[in-house]
């Protein structure tokens, strides 16, 4: 990707390769999104491709840890923090809006519904590099940045205790990740993440071959 937006984004960042607070979001994460963007924008009826290269690049501008208290206020952060930017770029006074509302609208903890197509697009999107193998990967790397387990050698699964995605890592899958696929709100969407979730429980599948004696 290369365009005005990114390098407003690199500027913002310090021109930092890799600015974000973990692996799980910094410029792949981006390249990533908008190539979901795009998947699903190309079986959706003529949204603003503009608009959500803005949003899309834009998204996690400010992106806060995990575990920060205030985490829920990042996608609202960023939206603010993106406009001025977003109209340095050249993108029309217009739009800036509508920009602002798909960034606000992608985050998961935010909780914020999309009112538009291309707010639809980005969250399912962003919430598709959730997912999948690449879900996997940034599931464990933000896990490891926060010192939580792999796992509870006693109960991987959770069978008899409660889920508690704050000390194991794999109990993130069922406290949010598998969870994701019910909540996209486009075909393509739910289609691919209904894929991506498919390999995920495969996984864990094979996970619990490996690591339960017997």
């Amino acid at each position: 990707m290369s365009c005005p937006f990114e390098a407003a984004l690199a500027d913002y960042w310090g021109a930092a390769p890799d600015p974000g607070p973990d692996p799980a979001h910094d410029m792949a994460h981006i390249a990533r999104v908008w190539a979901n963007v795009q998947a699903i924008a190309a079986e959706e009826p003529a949204p603003d491709m503009e608009l959500l290269r803005a949003a899309c690049v834009f998204h996690d501008l400010v992106s806060l840890p995990k575990d920060a208290p205030n985490r829920s206020d990042a996608s609202r952060l960023s939206a603010e923090a993106a406009r001025p930017l977003a109209r340095s770029c050249g993108l029309p006074e217009a739009k800036l809006g509508a920009m602002a509302h798909a960034i606000e609208a992608h985050s998961f903890s935010a909780g914020i519904p999309p009112r538009t197509r291309e707010a639809e697009i980005l969250q399912d999107a962003d919430r598709l590099d959730a997912l999948g193998a690449i879900g996997i990967a940034r599931m464990f790397a933000v896990s490891g940045s926060l010192g939580r387990a792999l796992y509870d050698p006693e109960d991987p699964l959770a069978r008899a205790r409660p889920l508690d995605d704050t000390a194991f890592a794999l109990d993130h899958f069922e406290t949010k990740l598998l969870k994701l696929p019910a909540t996209m709100r486009t075909e393509a969407g739910r289609r691919l993440a209904e894929t991506r979730a498919a390999y995920m429980r495969d996984f864990l599948s094979r996970l619990m071959r490996e690591i339960e004696p017997g």
